[in-house]
């Protein structure tokens, strides 16, 4: 693959895959979230969003039907896809998003540089169609290994989730009704490798420093500030982390501290 954010999200997508594919269907059951999604969710949560982006870049008769329907539902529909979905028997669930992940990443190579892709937001390019989806494959890895007990192998690969924790900052505040500060931030992490990432001005006052596969947990919101090594200077750093997400829509529950779960 040309394009390397994707090729993360295959790696992303493979490493989950063989995470589920050799569970039994009681496995596929695993409650992973407190709201109750099961495996079978998280993998038919990814593979609509397949389908959906696949209809995106597509367009036609396909992508109108999905804009209406999230304009009818537009707090909803992502979740009654995924109940939809989940009803599949697993091995063919299973079957049908490496198919669909296959295709969503040939389409991608193909849309031409310097095109937009329509979307439920902004129109996007395949690179950042291609981060927010492997955003979302870690994220709902995180909840599947966390329930099937799996110490998950950590990457460089999670630079692009912390890249769109960083760009979606004003995006959070506007998805809680608030006004983001007229202030850079400076946001500097160490990955996995050891290597030094930095986004923001060098000399901006606000200063978000730490772990990058924490801060990739705190902006999908998968863990609590308590329980992660991200430090934040100043009063609109502070802020942003009490906020900060990576996905679209709205933030839901806060996580609860580890030691209150």
């Amino acid at each position: 693959m040309s394009n390397p954010v994707i090729a993360d999200l295959a790696a992303e997508s493979d490493q989950l895959d063989g995470w589920v594919a050799g569970l039994d269907d009681a496995g596929w059951q695993t409650v992973t979230t407190p709201e109750g999604w099961t495996v079978a969710h998280q993998v038919a949560h990814l593979l609509w969003t397949d389908r959906a982006s696949l209809a995106a870049i597509a367009g036609g008769e396909e992508w109108e039907l999905l804009e209406r329907v999230a304009q009818q539902d537009p707090t909803g529909f992502v979740d009654s896809e995924t109940e939809r979905l989940v009803e599949i028997a697993p091995q063919s669930l299973l079957h049908h998003w490496r198919d669909s992940r296959q295709r969503l990443a040939d389409a991608l190579e193909a849309v031409p540089a310097g095109s937009k892709i329509a979307w439920f937001g902004p129109p996007m390019s395949a690179t950042s169609m291609a981060t927010a989806r492997h955003m979302e494959t870690w994220a709902h890895g995180q909840d599947v290994a966390e329930a099937l007990g799996i110490d998950v192998p950590r990457t460089d690969r999670v630079r692009n989730v912390c890249h769109l924790g960083v760009r979606t900052r004003g995006f959070a505040y506007l998805m809680r009704g608030l006004e983001a500060p007229d202030a850079e931030v400076r946001v500097e992490l160490t990955g996995p490798s050891g290597e030094q990432w930095t986004w923001g001005p060098e000399g901006a006052e606000n200063r978000v420093t730490g772990d990058a596969w924490d801060f990739a947990l705190l902006a999908t919101r998968r863990r609590h500030r308590v329980d992660v090594d991200v430090r934040a200077e100043g009063e609109a750093a502070d802020g942003w982390l009490d906020v900060v997400q990576t996905f679209a829509g709205l933030p839901g529950n806060d996580p609860l501290p580890l030691a209150e779960r």
